[in-house]
């Protein structure tokens, strides 16, 4: 992916350019992301977990070529120039099936990788880096690069053009999603020089025994933790004033930079500050749907002052019948008390409510409550500021200008406020 290769040279030159990379398959997170990268004419990656989106479906019900078949659709449907469209693959290898034996486990992740680069996915993040049935929950380097450029073997073959590829690697990869109910409030370290190091040296030592030199050169990204990540109820912010003691890593590897994962939640000068830091890519997610949610409840709160008499569900409780019924997303992630499980459903910073948005219970409450406010006059200014934050309310005068009902410009405007940031970051 050329895009990824000139940011990396600009950040490597000048020491700052990056870009966002928007990890959902949420339409109005979508549709919102896409109108802000078109709005600031700034190219958007747009990625696909290997949770989401996969052979089988996913928990999306999606493939790759569907993956990306809706992506454009929302585009194409609100003129977003494509050209500013981006695809990436995050997370892809045997994580999903890793209760499997590893044979098994890596024929499945290598189906996965080609159905990714068949589709046109341009960036693909090779993740080995979690243990199948039978190992440890995290693997060393050495296997893991071993898999990587197995995997990478698979996508050279699988493409029309190889050369269209930019590969990610690393082992010190954060947990999708966020950190895990177990882990608690613990601070994440950073990792270290001398791990990137022998990363580094790992992987490409076990992309020459692939035979895949030419491959190694389009190895652009490294995953590596620059100190930061979030929970189910905390989040551990990024130390400004932490030395950078990872950058002198890339010096012998002109072509490599850093991604970031987890980046949600974190205060905006961070993302300046990790550009600095030679992290060119960086990767949202939960925080999207976060401020998704936080806009349909607010909006379904302002129904009740708006249309008291509408015999309809709180859409809370509708989310909440259906977490209970199916509790698989959302059991892993969260630990406490039953007053406490209820309140992380719904709010907690992992945000795994944004698993049930697609079911239709989910859909219809969500269509009913907009096409009851859209009936309604747009709320008084006292009453939107009880709800909405200005920035928000200015952005959702800007999004109703474009020919958006007040409702929906209110749930684009909350997600782009969380976005925002990203794109004000240098490029």
């Amino acid at each position: 992916m050329q895009y990824l290769r000139d940011i990396n040279q600009r950040n490597r030159s000048a020491g700052v350019a990056c870009t966002p990379s928007v990890c959902s398959a949420h339409p109005q997170v979508l549709l919102a992301s896409l109108l802000l990268a078109q709005s600031r004419q700034r190219p958007l990656l747009v990625e696909a977990t290997s949770n989401q989106v996969n052979q089988f479906g996913g928990y999306t019900g999606m493939q790759a070529a569907d993956f990306i078949a809706h992506v454009q659709r929302i585009g194409q449907a609100h003129g977003i120039d494509r050209s500013l469209v981006l695809f990436g693959g995050d997370h892809l290898g045997p994580q999903v099936w890793r209760d499997q034996d590893a044979h098994s486990a890596m024929a499945h992740a290598s189906a996965l990788v080609a159905s990714y680069v068949q589709a046109g996915f341009g960036k693909i993040h090779l993740d080995c880096s979690e243990g199948c049935a039978g190992e440890a929950a995290q693997v060393g380097d050495a296997l893991s690069a071993q898999r990587a450029a197995q995997l990478a073997r698979v996508c050279e073959q699988a493409a029309r053009n190889p050369q269209a590829l930019s590969y990610v690697v690393g082992t010190e990869v954060p947990p999708p999603g966020g950190a895990r109910a177990e882990d608690g409030a613990m601070r994440v370290p950073p990792t270290s020089a001398q791990s990137a190091r022998l990363t580094i040296a790992a992987h490409q030592q076990a992309f020459a025994q692939q035979g895949l030199h030419e491959a190694w050169g389009r190895v652009t990204g490294l995953v590596v933790q620059p100190g930061l990540e979030f929970g189910p109820d905390h989040v551990q912010h990024f130390d400004l004033q932490a030395p950078d003691s990872l950058s002198e890593v890339l010096a012998p590897h002109p072509q490599l930079a850093f991604e970031a994962h987890s980046t949600d939640y974190q205060k905006p000068p961070v993302f300046a500050a990790l550009a600095r830091r030679h992290f060119t890519v960086l990767k949202v997610g939960p925080a999207l749907t976060f401020a998704y949610r936080q806009a349909v409840y607010a909006l379904d709160a302002l129904a009740t002052w708006l249309a008291p008499q509408s015999p309809r569900a709180a859409l809370a409780q509708v989310l909440e019948q259906l977490m209970q019924a199916e509790p698989q997303h959302w059991r892993k992630h969260y630990s406490g008390d039953a007053r406490a499980l209820r309140l992380l459903r719904h709010f907690g910073y992992a945000d795994r409510v944004r698993y049930y948005w697609g079911q239709p219970a989910a859909k219809s409450a969500v269509a009913q409550l907009m096409q009851l406010l859209a009936e309604q006059p747009e709320p008084l200014a006292p009453l939107l500021a009880q709800h909405f934050a200005d920035p928000v309310l200015e952005g959702a005068q800007t999004l109703q200008s474009q020919g958006f009902a007040w409702p929906q410009a209110l749930v684009l405007a909350q997600i782009q406020a969380a976005l925002n940031p990203y794109f004000l970051a240098p490029q």
